[in-house]
């Protein structure tokens, strides 16, 4: 996945601090296991998933992700941990 990417999608999130927490559980719930031992030591996804991911949603496992739709499913994911825990 290009850096540009993710840097574009960085920017995105940054200026929506209500996001900042859901982000941050994001990346915890996603990142591989056992990231620490592997380079690039950042608790990221592993790149098995993010291909099946661009897949899903693009159709293109090569395919940057776009900063809006990775705003919108941070906003989902914040509206679902909402709801669950209001249960």
């Amino acid at each position: 996945m290009a850096v540009v990417g993710w840097i574009d999608v960085a920017s995105a999130v940054a200026r929506r601090p209500r996001l900042w927490p859901t982000a941050l559980r994001q990346a915890r719930r996603l990142a591989a296991p056992g990231w620490w031992r592997r380079r690039p030591f950042l608790p990221v996804p592993s790149g098995e998933y993010l291909r099946f991911r661009m897949v899903t949603q693009y159709g293109d496992p090569l395919h940057r992700p776009e900063p809006d739709d990775v705003v919108d499913y941070l906003q989902w994911c914040r509206r679902w941990d909402n709801a669950v825990a209001g249960r």
